[in-house]
């Protein structure tokens, strides 16, 4: 009691849950625990698809570097973005991830088998902001349209249409976590037509628009 910060890092929220620090408020862990975590403690609202959670003086993370982001959210809560940044770069950090960060890359999930898809999905990576329609990616990887689009489906289980929304959300769902670019640059950078049809894929994948996205890193900040 008095603690002004408790933390739990990875499977450590099952600590604080035995003890009934995370009863009636929101907590994350690694995501292979999640189910687990909930069936034993029911009062805890579980969001296992979180990087870390912020409820009050209660901080959990998932696993594994997902304790760095955390700290780094502390620092940034006690001595601001600028020191944080900076203690990113020292531990080598390539980028530092908001709480509200899904705990899975769309990269990950779509993992091709063969060099030639990969290297499509990585240039639809780079240049989100272009159309690339299924003749630019197909060139890409040296392969004819309907042959691309065909061994594409086959390896990642997904269309290059519904891939490349789902890399344009994961990179729009980024930007307007970790930078205060307004919405409409966020759509136009990460190449949905318009702020209304980036608004229309959020709702689709995740759930709810941007502006809720920005408020609830906003709120992880500030927690």
């Amino acid at each position: 009691d008095g603690a002004r910060r408790t933390a739990g890092l990875c499977t450590g929220c099952f600590v604080l849950a035995q003890a009934g620090v995370l009863d009636n408020r929101r907590a994350t862990t690694h995501w292979a625990f999640a189910n687990k975590l909930r069936e034993h403690h029911p009062k805890i609202e579980v969001e296992e698809d979180r990087i870390f959670i912020v409820d009050g003086p209660i901080w959990t993370s998932a696993g594994m570097t997902a304790a760095l982001d955390m700290t780094l959210g502390m620092v940034e809560k006690d001595l601001g973005t600028e020191m944080a940044r900076s203690v990113a770069r020292k531990l080598v950090m390539h980028q530092r991830r908001s709480g509200g960060q899904s705990q899975h890359s769309e990269l990950l999930t779509l993992s091709p088998k063969s060099d030639r898809i990969q290297s499509a999905l990585d240039y639809a990576r780079k240049h989100l902001n272009r159309p690339l329609s299924v003749e630019e990616l197909a060139e890409v990887a040296h392969l004819s349209p309907r042959q691309f689009t065909r061994v594409f489906t086959s390896e990642t289980g997904q269309s290059p249409a519904k891939a490349v929304e789902s890399l344009r959300l994961e990179a729009a769902r980024l930007m307007i976590e970790q930078s205060r670019h307004s919405l409409d640059v966020v759509a136009r950078e990460t190449g949905f037509r318009d702020r209304r049809h980036m608004r229309e894929v959020f709702i689709r994948g995740l759930g709810v628009p941007p502006q809720a996205v920005r408020r609830d890193a906003r709120r992880v900040v500030s927690g």
